[in-house]
């Protein structure tokens, strides 16, 4: 799915290169982030981003909605989501009730999963403007979902990127190409890891608009990407459709969202009709019946309204047919016949550390030749918290000129134990190539006490101090140790005690051992407050962590004073 903007069809760059101008034009009061040209207009200059992950769009670079913002500004109105606007930049303002509330949920989800990406809902409002004029202008029942499926044209390289079946026609109803699907655009493949639930009905449908909101905002969100940051939004802007042109458009209605809406009743909002290869969605084959539960193939679709259309009967031609179709040259993805394993070393990290190796891929022909430009996907599959950097559980890496696909670093979490990264060919059905990654529980190898205060109490009384200990491994702090502590009784006996000092559980009742302890952050912990019963001696705490520290410390109880007797009377 890594078609670069330039491969589109050549009857579509007239198009582009006017609404570039418009573009231009618009910027002047509009864009974020521009600067000043000779001839005293604004553009925003900005560039396609160098990050590998930026072929990989959400959208497999599909042709999107090139209309721009009125030059009026909207004027912010009240949301009561009843009445009709007026005045072009008012009536553009509105964006369909659900829509609206499916962006706006997407962001409040994203400010508590992500709080540091500080997503705007208008982000996504502007990418599904461009995408699919906010859902064909809210065409979409109460649960979200389109009326009908929203399809994108097929992506068979004519014209557009070859990407061939990744989803066996669940989505997009096309058993041979993938199209982009639903009302933010998302191909197949991309949806297969970043689908959302985001109305809670327990399915991730691409032609839900909550759900496909959601998808969109955790899309933008990976990274690390911080959407505050201009040069970090706009990375995320073209990983979603790798072009300058979708990039200014975007931001173009960002800007203009961020300056005003309102929501209008689901079904009446402005729909869109210029597109960026020059056909206002049509596409050149009849739309395919997706097999996905749920959803049924539109029969006609609403000009204009994002997707594909049923082609219209042309008239004849003069011209003859050519007598064999014109083939579609093969892509370096198609060549590939096997992953490799490229040198990665044993991978085994401390629960909460990062890993010290990274994953590296190779794509090989039959014959065992690299094959560059080839997009690799990296899952991690089983029962673990670990992610990749970013906090993601997936990421796709486009090989180099010697073919190898370097995943980026695994972060450990705190479940212990194993966990396999799996790595695929995207758009090539050849088998996986899985790795075996450990977690082992965070560990200290030398264990002390931060003071050297005897610990000492009377017979039926409580110890003064409590007892603090320090842990470390290899001599930094060892944090989130875990650790026991038990009243032992003897040096070569671990045998819980049952006399002498004890803790307290929650209920005040007598306990002599304490397991599921933990070092803060600094590697410290503080035990509970001690007491003693009635017998007097020398006693014995021990504390065990993970990793082998033990540290054993001594308890004193003297005796308590006998009472003196009353003087007899005279």
């Amino acid at each position: 799915m890594a078609a670069q903007f330039g491969r589109r069809v050549v009857k579509g760059a007239a198009t582009t290169a006017v609404a570039a101008v418009a573009v231009a034009a618009l910027s002047a009061s509009q864009a974020p982030g521009v600067t000043d040209t000779a001839q005293g207009r604004q553009s925003t200059g900005s560039q396609p981003s160098s990050d590998p992950d930026a072929d990989n769009s959400a959208t497999g670079n599909s042709p999107y909605y090139t209309d721009l913002p009125p030059l009026n500004s909207p004027t912010p109105t009240p949301t009561t989501g009843t009445g009709t606007p007026t005045g072009t930049g008012e009536a553009e303002a509105g964006i369909p009730a659900t829509v609206l509330d499916a962006y706006k949920k997407a962001e409040a989800a994203l400010g508590e999963s992500k709080p540091g990406c500080n997503l705007p809902w208008q982000l996504l409002a502007a990418i599904g403007k461009v995408e699919s004029g906010q859902a064909r202008g809210g065409r979409v029942d109460a649960n979200g979902t389109t009326i009908t499926p929203i399809l994108g044209p097929v992506l068979n390289g004519n014209g557009f990127a070859r990407i061939t079946d990744t989803d066996g026609g669940a989505y997009d109803g096309d058993t041979t190409h993938d199209r982009a699907v639903g009302p933010m655009q998302f191909i197949p493949s991309t949806w297969e890891w970043s689908g959302r639930d985001g109305n809670g009905d327990g399915k991730k449908d691409p032609n839900n608009i909550y759900d496909a909101a959601l998808a969109a905002g955790g899309y933008l969100c990976r990274f690390g990407w911080d959407l505050s940051d201009k040069a970090d939004l706009r990375r995320a802007i073209l990983s979603y459709n790798n072009s300058t042109h979708y990039l200014n458009t975007v931001l173009s209605w960002l800007e203009y969202y961020r300056k005003g809406t309102h929501e209008v009743p689901d079904g009446t909002g402005t729909l869109p009709s210029g597109r960026s290869d020059d056909n206002n969605g049509s596409s050149s084959s009849p739309t395919p019946t997706p097999t996905s539960p749920g959803t049924t193939p539109p029969s006609s679709q609403t000009p204009g309204g994002g997707g594909s259309t049923s082609p219209s009967p042309k008239p004849p031609t003069t011209t003859p047919p050519p007598s064999t179709p014109p083939t579609t040259p093969a892509t370096p993805t198609d060549t590939v016949d096997h992953l490799e394993d490229a040198g990665t070393a044993t991978l085994t990290a401390t629960a909460g550390d990062a890993f010290a190796e990274k994953i590296a891929t190779r794509t090989e022909t039959e014959a065992g030749k690299a094959v560059a430009k080839v997009r690799v996907r990296f899952t991690i599959v089983g029962d673990t918290d670990s992610v990749f950097t970013g906090g993601e559980s997936v990421a796709t890496v486009v090989t180099n000129s010697s073919g190898v696909a370097t995943a980026p670093a695994l972060k450990a979490g705190e479940k212990t134990g194993d966990f396999t990264v799996r790595a695929t060919v995207v758009g090539r059905a050849v088998s996986g190539l899985d790795y075996k990654a450990t977690v082992t529980a965070r560990q200290a190898d030398a264990l002390a006490r931060t003071g050297d205060t005897a610990l000492t109490c009377v017979a039926g009384g409580e110890f003064a101090d409590q007892v603090e200990l320090k842990a470390t491994y290899k001599g930094a702090a060892a944090d989130g140790v875990e650790a026991t502590a038990t009243l032992i009784k003897a040096a070569d006996d671990a045998t819980a005690n049952d006399k002498g000092p004890y803790f307290k559980d929650a209920d005040g009742k007598t306990v002599r051992t304490l397991a599921g302890l933990k070092t803060d952050a600094n590697g410290l912990l503080k035990l509970p407050k001690l007491y003693a019963d009635d017998t007097a001696g020398t006693f014995l705490l021990r504390i065990n962590t993970t990793g082998g520290a033990t540290l054993t410390v001594e308890l004193k109880v003297t005796a308590a004073p006998s009472s003196s007797p009353s003087p007899s009377a005279s």
